[in-house]
């Protein structure tokens, strides 16, 4: 049976959405962002430390909730789906509608790195020496560097999205993005970016520091291909497996974050809810244990784990 499709195309399925169980895990991510706040204006080192933890948890989680938002995946509903991915959106430092494009340009162009928007930055070049200096120092340090550009370049830079979009898409994409950034220029103004910046600061590097470990590998340093300006058919979602690493996170963090280390079976099925995912009992090839992965990258310089391909380096996890 294809499971793909089936759980949104009946509602009744053991693996479709739940409108409980997505009002849990947003309950949580409110949780444990307001819990982290409140901590964080404590007069209290210890508290502060604990309220930056939270944060960085929260803050993670509202990434993941707004990859299953996009997907329509949180909720049965689509509203609720919608309502909610606006709200994930703008905790994620990610607009809404430009990340449901992106997104679904990424599904439909997995293992093509030079189609995919979300990789066609890391397709080999020549790398400039302060580019090197830059991306391995990030590296090194765990500096969050990378989940930054990937904000950047894939959801903010919209003269690089208007060259893949429709210009009415595009209207609506500016005026989101400039709304967003109202409302963070606002949320500064009201709270002063000194008092911003203690309140939250660490957990957002906490958590954009985590995201960067877990955006880089779900796809990069795996095999792939380039169409090099050639017309190329998109991989089904049972083929892009093989461009694509799941982590094996602890099973607490792992069921807080909706699996979202199961990024095989995610591709494979991209109408699951991730909370559904580890039902599926299907085989991970490229599974591996998060440290065992995190100390083979590490071992790399950010240059050559980013745009080096594993049969040079022999990186094969």
């Amino acid at each position: 049976m294809n499971l793909a499709n089936r759980p949104h195309d009946d509602p009744d399925h053991a693996l479709a959405p739940s409108d409980a169980r997505g009002l849990l895990h947003f309950a949580l991510a409110l949780a444990l962002s307001a819990g982290g706040a409140l901590l964080a204006t404590l007069d209290n080192g210890w508290a502060w430390s604990a309220g930056q933890l939270l944060l960085a948890l929260g803050l993670t989680l509202w990434f993941v909730l707004l990859h299953e938002c996009g997907h329509r995946n949180l909720f049965r509903s689509r509203w609720l789906n919608r309502a909610a991915g606006v709200v994930a959106a703008f905790m994620a430092l990610i607009p809404w509608t430009a990340w449901r494009q992106v997104h679904a340009y990424h599904h439909v162009w997995t293992g093509w790195q030079d189609r995919d928007l979300t990789t066609m930055a890391l397709v080999p070049r020549p790398v400039a020496r302060y580019e090197r200096w830059i991306i391995n120092g990030a590296w090194r340090t765990g500096l969050p560097l990378f989940s930054l550009l990937y904000r950047v370049q894939n959801f903010w830079n919209t003269p690089r999205l208007s060259r893949h979009f429709t210009p009415a898409l595009m209207r609506r994409i500016r005026v989101e993005n400039l709304a967003f950034l109202l409302a963070y220029a606002a949320l500064l103004a009201w709270f002063g970016p000194g008092d911003a910046l203690g309140l939250v600061g660490g957990g957002l590097l906490l958590s954009l520091a985590f995201q960067d470990l877990l955006l880089v590998s779900q796809h990069t340093h795996m095999p792939t291909r380039r169409a090099g300006g050639e017309r190329v058919a998109p991989f089904s979602n049972m083929e892009q497996q093989a461009n694509t690493r799941s982590l094996r996170l602890p099973r607490w963090l792992s069921w807080l974050l909706l699996h979202v280390d199961a990024h095989e079976l995610h591709h494979m099925h991209v109408r699951v809810p991730g909370y559904r995912l580890r039902a599926l009992k299907q085989d991970a090839p490229n599974e591996v244990h998060w440290w065992t992965w995190l100390r083979a990258a590490k071992s790399l310089s950010g240059v050559d784990f980013m745009f080096g391909a594993r049969e040079r380096t022999g990186m094969l996890l």
